[in-house]
């Protein structure tokens, strides 16, 4: 971890955890305080599965989804996702009883795409966004634009953390949120008080993690 200072959050579920380390980091859009660490919930099998049941408590009785777009190196929790989703045992609105798991590639910088053969899974599908985090909204909204351009409808949005309840009139639903960390705050880069205090950066942080300054 990039800071000395670093925490592991369990919670009452098992296998669900949150790890964070704080200091000054720094993404392509803001400033925070803490770093929070996913790379075992993206990887490893058990943890994600119980990223995907907290995440399938919160939606699979009013969703419709066909599709899982799995932002940020999330498709083994996506996958997991759609395995909860269309167990026979739970309630689900998706006639098919099957669910895409797909990855756009990304072009410019932030522009979504998705080549002809993966179209059809998103034109005329319900599609839920799995995102790691979620704090400007930036990388969600090319989402969803990606998704309404190929023709598809979003029917929810989904992340391990996120500092904000909604993107447009759509809900966030995350595992977990600046609540699970009261002294949280991100910033623009032009109004990072840390930056105006003089403290120097620990760390460049993106969805795959942190390389050290």
């Amino acid at each position: 971890m990039p800071t000395s200072t670093t925490f592991k959050f369990e919670t009452k579920s098992k296998n669900l955890y949150l790890r964070v380390a704080k200091g000054h980091f720094a993404t392509s859009n803001c400033h925070s305080n803490y770093y929070i660490d996913v790379a075992a919930q993206k990887s490893r099998l058990s943890e994600a599965k119980a990223v995907a049941k907290e995440l399938h408590s919160d939606i699979h009785y009013n969703t419709i989804v066909d599709t899982i777009l799995c932002l940020d190196g999330t498709e083994v929790v996506g996958t997991c996702l759609a395995d909860q989703l269309t167990r026979a045992d739970y309630t689900n609105l998706n006639a098919h009883q099957t669910i895409y798991v797909v990855t756009p590639e990304t072009v410019n910088s932030s522009q979504l795409l998705f080549r002809d053969n993966i179209v059809p899974m998103i034109a005329g599908k319900n599609v839920l966004i799995l995102a790691v985090s979620v704090s400007s909204g930036k990388t969600v909204q090319s989402a969803i634009e990606a998704v309404n351009y190929y023709g598809g409808k979003v029917s929810a949005i989904t992340s391990i953390f996120s500092t904000v309840d909604k993107i447009g009139e759509l809900p966030v639903h995350s595992v977990f949120n600046p609540q699970d960390l009261p002294d949280y705050h991100n910033y623009p880069s032009h109004e990072c008080p840390m930056c105006k205090a003089g403290q120097k950066l620990d760390a460049l942080i993106n969805c795959h993690g942190f390389s050290k300054l």
